[in-house]
């Protein structure tokens, strides 16, 4: 019997009907890898940074300590009341190709979750991917498209960042698609580098309108590093993600629960004293139908976590609380992300 959730009711109608309901739980999650590079150099300059001879000195052995740090952190995550025991569904970034993934997959920590991987290669300079681990036991893909900002970029038609990933499938029995992205950084400045990371969360909005227009009885989770925080223009108005779930009251529109997270001062990563919430998961109406009933007979959100374990901390100097990173300053740490993940947990009613 799948281990389920036990949603206890009032005691009149525990009188009256002195039966349970029983939930499953499925966790999906998005983590920022941080620069989670093979050993190899296969992009010139661009490349160098992470290779024996270059400035990290990055080899073999601070390869596998990042890999083996990383399939912890993510073995860590368990769900309580999942089959899956950890997240079904994973959006990585910051990943250099799907070696590095095939690798990461294979760790002891995950080799017997047998995730699979979604991936493809950007036209980022650096290299740098999204990708989707999925356990295929809860999981089925069904379709994988990609698209590039470019073309929301027509005046900047050279400019080169990560394609956004789309990969649709069945969770739980459900049509899901499921959006991993990473927006562009704020190099150059937060308000000088906006347009690009509004036209970013207008490229979303559109290939949601477009799978909505396909099939608007599905549901879509869309998740990334977008480098802006939910109340910034990207998030807000480009993406239309809205902050209070009463707010959601038409067909397509999104809840992005990490708004109310970060007004209370909970971040996924931080600098002299400030947080951010980059690391978002935002979804459609699809799983706030029943979000205020005690029956959850279709997928239903049920909360959103930034999973700031102790372990991933920081414990020293000026950066205690924040994410213990892989390096700083130069000096390898042997930690884990510069990010925090992040988890929503939706639940559905076992019949």
């Amino acid at each position: 019997m799948l281990p389920v959730l036990a949603w206890a009711q009032d005691s009149q109608e525990q009188t009256e009907q002195p039966q349970e309901r029983r939930y499953t739980m499925y966790g999906v999650m998005f983590y920022n890898l941080e620069n989670l590079f093979d050993t190899i150099n296969n992009n010139g300059a661009y490349d160098l940074e992470f290779s024996p001879r270059g400035a990290r000195q990055w080899n073999g052995t601070k390869y596998w300590q990042k890999q083996h740090n990383m399939a912890y952190a993510i073995s860590q995550m368990e769900v309580k009341g999942s089959p899956a025991e950890g997240p079904v569904i994973i959006g990585v970034s910051e990943i250099e190709n799907i070696t590095v993934l095939q690798d990461l997959v294979k760790q002891p920590e995950l080799k017997d979750r047998r995730y699979q991987i979604v991936h493809h290669d950007s036209p980022d300079r650096r290299g740098v991917d999204v990708g989707l681990l999925y356990n295929p036991r809860f999981f089925k893909v069904l379709n994988v498209t990609n698209q590039c900002i470019n073309k929301y970029l027509p005046d900047y038609p050279e400019f080169r960042s990560r394609d956004q990933l789309c990969v649709t499938g069945m969770l739980a029995g459900e049509k899901v698609s499921v959006i991993v992205n990473h927006w562009p950084s704020r190099l150059g400045g937060e308000e000088q580098s906006s347009y690009l990371r509004e036209a970013a969360g207008r490229m979303a909005r559109a290939t949601m309108d477009s799978l909505l227009l396909d099939d608007p009885n599905q549901g879509i989770i869309f998740m990334g590093d977008l480098n802006d925080d939910p109340q910034n223009k990207s998030c807000s108005e480009a993406v239309g993600a809205k902050k209070e779930i009463k707010d959601c009251v038409e067909p397509g529109s999104c809840f992005n629960p990490w708004w109310n997270i970060l007004n209370k001062g909970i971040g996924t990563l931080g600098y002299k004293g400030n947080w951010n919430l980059f690391d978002q998961i935002i979804f459609t109406d699809y799983f706030l139908k029943n979000y205020d009933s005690k029956d959850k007979p279709t997928l239903t959100f049920l909360r959103a976590e930034v999973l700031n374990r102790k372990f991933l901390r920081s414990e020293e100097g000026d950066r205690q609380g924040y994410p213990l990173r892989t390096f700083t300053a130069g000096i390898f740490l042997n930690g884990y992300s510069d990010h925090f993940p992040t988890m929503i947990y939706l639940v559905k009613e076992v019949k």
